[in-house]
């Protein structure tokens, strides 16, 4: 049962996140293709972008905060990569059609990577950058224990001579 005060609510992991982002988007080009209106791809993906971020763990804030990027394009790459399938040169009408909808969805990707750096920065991604600084810290101060016997290098070789040395007769 949960305390009194307070609330269950359902909380995503980080990939979690970035996969509702992916799906939102794609469904955002799909029904772009159907309505033919370019705009709900970028909608869907700030809102997703959002939702996924008001979401996730606070101790994955960080993950997420740098795969909006990435979860845009990997959207856009996979809807071009479709889209070329079907033409004559596939690399050009992969380049072209990758150049167009990434300047077309520029506004929204910068939109929506702002939006979940902010909100992100509100629910605690300072605490999250303090502790991953003190871990990294403490990695490199941590010293390393001595060596009693100096191992020698690999590959190296000197062979051993049992008994006595051999006399020149």
């Amino acid at each position: 049962m949960a305390e009194k005060g307070r609330r269950s609510a359902v909380r995503l992991t980080a990939r979690g996140a970035i996969a509702l982002a992916l799906v939102a988007t794609l469904a955002g080009y799909v029904l772009a293709a159907l309505l033919g209106v370019e705009h709900i791809v970028g909608a869907a993906f700030v809102l997703a972008s959002t939702l996924g971020v008001l979401m996730v763990n606070k101790r994955d804030l960080l993950s997420l905060v740098v795969t909006p990027p990435l979860t845009f394009f990997c959207a856009t790459l996979f809807v071009e990569l479709g889209r070329a399938f079907g033409s004559v040169s596939i690399v050009q009408s992969l380049a072209l059609g990758l150049y167009t909808s990434m300047t077309r969805g520029a506004p929204w990707l910068f939109a929506g990577s702002a939006i979940v750096l902010g909100i992100a920065w509100r629910r605690g991604l300072r605490d999250n950058v303090r502790e991953l600084r003190e871990e990294l810290r403490a990695g490199a101060e941590a010293a390393r224990p001595r060596q009693t016997f100096v191992p020698e290098p690999e590959g190296y070789f000197e062979p051993r001579v049992y008994g006595t040395p051999r006399g020149e007769d």
